[in-house]
Parts: structure tokens; C-alpha cells; sequence
């Protein structure tokens, strides 16, 4: 019997969870322990999600530690954190509840600590880039961890080809660091036009004022970091390798996800 905690997941979440994580494969000699179950390492592994605390101090009630953070690091690397968030936004999409047609996009900054590999050192220190879009009612729709020294004109293209859904947007709101006649060219051959406020010191205006009434509505992706930012794993980096903070992103993204079914 599955014993539940406050903060874990619920007998419907994991109803929707247990078929997109797949169930370890056995040795074929049959040794060794048995495996635990799915549903007790993927709690243990959001306890640390959740508090930020190291994997040495997940609490005895989940697998082991070793466990948890060696199947987060197997279902990293197989793909499992991205398919079950990309598996969620077609179910919300399916029930009308996600609509990529007006999408916003924003970055913001994670402080790295000492042994991580692939961040930058910008002004504000050695950390890692998160970027995200969101869906027109702010649901996370794409993330990606990128070095901290770029500037996010310079990423945002990278982060658009990360959506988890097959539609792109139509109407991209950024704010005016995004204001880049390039960057507008290269998405407008896309299909996308995009909805940024001229930066103060512009001198030929290209927006059109009326468009920019979306530009009000951009407080739906600054509520997705702050989502996101209640997962005190997002807040400090402290994944050695890149693929593993991404992961961490992923399974936030899906949390997310899941409250909204």
C-alpha cells in the first residue's frame, strides 16, 4: 500500500503519470533487489524538487537516495521528463485548456554554485539562463537551460524549437529586450509575429501601438517563473551537468501541467 503524503502526488496524478514512466527492465539472470516502485522514486525525487535540499537528506519514507537520483538521472537521459511533458500539453490541448496562438517569452537567471558545467559568468555571476514560453493562459509550453552569457535575443529562437506542441505561435509577446528587427525578420518567416515595446533610445518605431495592447497580458509568463520558483531546485543550480537542471525544469513544468487537468 502506497502511503501519501501532504506534499506528494495524489492518486489522480499519478493515474495519468503511471503510464508515461515506463517500468524498469529486470536483469536477465534475475539477481539482485528488487526495484522500487515508480511512484515512491518520483516522490522522493520531488521532495528535492520542492525544498532544494541535497539528495543525501531525502527523507527514509522514499527510496534511498542513490535511488531517487540515479532513476532521475536514467529518465533524464532516456527522454522520459520531456515525453511526459510533452504527453501533458497535448492532453490540455486536447481539452481546449492550452492555446498556443498567443504565446509569450521571457528569460531569467539561475546563480550556478562551484563544479557546474556549461553556464556563463555575466555580470551578475556564474549561473545558467532559463527560458520559457507560455501558452496565452501562462502554462509552460517550452523551457530551456542555456548558458547565462548570451543575450536573450540570441536564444529565443533556440527556445521556440523546444515547444512540446506541433502548432507555433502566432502573436509572440516579449518585453523590450526582445526589440530586434532581426529577430522579428527571422520569425515573421516563420509565421510568427512578434510584440515587443520599442527600447527608449529607438529611433525608427516599427510596432504597431495596437498590437501592443497584448503587451499588457505579459504578466502570465512573469507568473511562470514565479511558479516555477516554488521548486527551490529552480532557484539555485546545483546540477553538476546541464541535462539533469533541464530535467529538473521539465518535471517542474509537468507538476505545473498536471494541477491544470
Amino acid at each position: 500500500m502506497h502511503l501519501a503524503y501532504a506534499k506528494d502526488l495524489t492518486d489522480f496524478q499519478w493515474s495519468i503519470l503511471d503510464a508515461l514512466i515506463p517500468e524498469p527492465t529486470p536483469r536477465r539472470d534475475g539477481r539482485g533487489q528488487p526495484w522500487k516502485a515508480r511512484r515512491s522514486v518520483l516522490d522522493g525525487i520531488l521532495w528535492v524538487l520542492r525544498t532544494g535540499a541535497p539528495w543525501a537528506d531525502v527523507p527514509d519514507r522514499y527510496p534511498s537516495y542513490q535511488t531517487c537520483h540515479r532513476r532521475f538521472q536514467q529518465w533524464v537521459r532516456s527522454g522520459v521528463m520531456k515525453g511526459i511533458l510533452e504527453a501533458l500539453a497535448l492532453d490540455l490541448k486536447a481539452r481546449g485548456a492550452l492555446d498556443v496562438r498567443v504565446a509569450f517569452i521571457d528569460g531569467s537567471f539561475a546563480p550556478a554554485k562551484r563544479g557546474v558545467q556549461e553556464s556563463g559568468k555575466p555580470k551578475r555571476g556564474k549561473g545558467t539562463k532559463i527560458m520559457a514560453v507560455a501558452d496565452r493562459h501562462g502554462l509552460p509550453v517550452a523551457v530551456c537551460a542555456e548558458s547565462a552569457t548570451p543575450h536573450e535575443v540570441k536564444l529565443a529562437e533556440a527556445t521556440l524549437s523546444q515547444i512540446v506542441v506541433s502548432d507555433a505561435p502566432q502573436n509572440l509577446i516579449g518585453d523590450n529586450a526582445y526589440d530586434s528587427d532581426k529577430l522579428d525578420s527571422k520569425l515573421r518567416s516563420y509565421g510568427i509575429e512578434f510584440i515587443a515595446p520599442h527600447r527608449s533610445t529607438r529611433k525608427n518605431r516599427t510596432q504597431d501601438r495596437r498590437r501592443l495592447r497584448r503587451y499588457r497580458r505579459r504578466w502570465k509568463i512573469e507568473r511562470l517563473f514565479a511558479w516555477l520558483q516554488n521548486f527551490r531546485r529552480l532557484v539555485v543550480r546545483y546540477e553538476r551537468y546541464a541535462e539533469n537542471f533541464l530535467g529538473m525544469l521539465h518535471l517542474g513544468c509537468c507538476i505545473i501541467l498536471l494541477r491544470h487537468l
